[in-house]
């Protein structure tokens, strides 16, 4: 099994989702973030005054998959999260060890 992290623009969030829903994706978790890379931070003007936002926001998903499925999935969120545009995100795959369904008791791909 594998872990795949995943940091996108916020507006591509449901268009990532429903294509990972259509490839077989059962669940995945969401977690609103924040954060910088090459993009590091802009200014902004509000009533007047010039600041810097040196964070971004962003959406983290983390998807568990089987090994098969793992480059699938990794495709499909790079395809619908990519814009060209700097700030597009980034994906990691770790190994899982284990997993269990808490509420079965079912382990590793069972509980996905």
């Amino acid at each position: 099994m594998k872990l795949i992290i995943a940091t996108i623009k916020p507006f591509k969030l449901d268009e990532v989702r429903e294509a990972l829903t259509d490839c077989g994706v059962r669940g995945l978790m969401v977690t609103e973030i924040k954060g910088f890379g090459s993009q590091s931070g802009h200014t902004e003007i509000y009533r007047g005054a010039e600041y810097a936002v040196n964070y971004v926001p962003k959406i983290k998903l983390e998807i568990v998959v089987p090994d098969s499925m793992t480059d699938q999935v990794v495709e499909t969120i790079a395809k619908q999260a990519r814009t060209g545009k700097i700030g597009d995100g980034k994906i990691f795959v770790l190994d899982v060890q284990q997993a269990i369904r808490v509420r079965t008791g079912e382990t590793n791909e069972d509980a996905l």
